[in-house]
């Protein structure tokens, strides 16, 4: 309810074959989101509330051995889904954030030298609270990097919170909510979010504005190649989802913080005056030059 924003940049990712970091505070629907996505799309969905002594196999699944035929059977993890809420991925130790990493990374698992393709489309939806740090295990900036983008939902409007109040009143509307589409559908969409046209001034425009994270003052390091590849990407996600076959200055401008904040590393001096990525990046934004629309 009211977060048309937030629901657009979770379309970007899946178009964009990325995977989204959510990171707010708890109850302001994101385990709703994720299953309202995976209903939308007809695919299935899996979360994962991820603890302390979760295991690499809780997640990518392990062999069982039949008694009965006499051999192993592979029982499948809750990784083998179109949709995947991780939530509070921030609460499992290492190995166990690295072995799904590397599943979105790869599109497939290992399990005792078995490999197995995930289904397809696969799109993570991990979810951090940024409150309660005690006892976590932060993402390093290498794992960050993996995340095409990170959404803010924020809080409702006074507004926005009575409606929500009305909607849920008698029944669960989640309930009600019709597959849109189909999983292969989307894998179409997907494909022809690649020939989404990206002229070379807009390549440039990409390649400017991270180059000049690397640059500022305020950083310690700026965004990697890949942050550049992914500012495309999701630039050719929302073209396509505007109804267009090309790519704007706007569209790169408008995705420059979910795609790029969450990869940049302050210097501890920022960072104690309260300076944040967003502000960075919206300074650095206003010092790039915007080349000429190509149409």
């Amino acid at each position: 309810m009211g977060k048309s924003g937030s629901l657009e940049l979770l379309l970007v990712g899946l178009l964009a074959e990325g995977h989204v970091l959510l990171e707010d505070v708890p109850g302001v629907g994101k385990t709703l989101l994720a299953k309202s996505l995976a209903r939308s799309m007809g695919g299935s969905f899996k979360r994962v509330q991820f603890t302390p002594d979760l295991l690499p196999s809780d997640i990518t699944g392990f062999n069982v051995y039949d008694q009965k035929a006499g051999r192993f059977t592979f029982q499948p993890g809750p990784v083998m889904a179109n949709v995947l809420l991780a939530d509070e991925i921030n609460r499992t130790i290492p190995r166990t954030q690295s072995s799904l990493l590397e599943s979105m990374e790869e599109g497939q698992v290992t399990v005792d030298g078995t490999t197995m393709p995930l289904p397809r489309p696969f799109f993570v939806i991990a979810t951090q609270n940024p409150i309660e740090q005690e006892g976590t295990f932060p993402l390093p900036e290498a794992q960050m990097d993996r995340f095409l983008l990170r959404i803010d939902l924020g809080y409702p409007s006074r507004k926005e919170e009575r409606l929500i109040l009305e909607r849920f009143r008698e029944t669960d509307p989640l309930k009600d909510l019709q597959a849109v589409t189909t999983p292969e559908e989307v894998l179409r969409m997907q494909r022809e979010r690649r020939s989404i046209r990206v002229s070379s001034v807009i390549k440039d425009y990409i390649v400017s504005i991270v180059g000049a994270t690397r640059q500022s003052r305020f950083l310690r390091f700026g965004a990697s190649p890949r942050s550049s590849l992914h500012l495309m990407r999701a630039a050719q996600a929302y073209a396509a989802l505007a109804g267009r076959e090309y790519v704007l200055p706007d569209d790169v401008k408008f995705l420059v913080t979910p795609v790029l904040a969450h990869r940049l590393i302050l210097r501890n001096e920022e960072k104690i005056r309260g300076i944040t990525a967003r502000e960075i990046l919206e300074d650095l934004v206003h010092g790039v030059a915007v080349p000429a629309a190509e149409g």
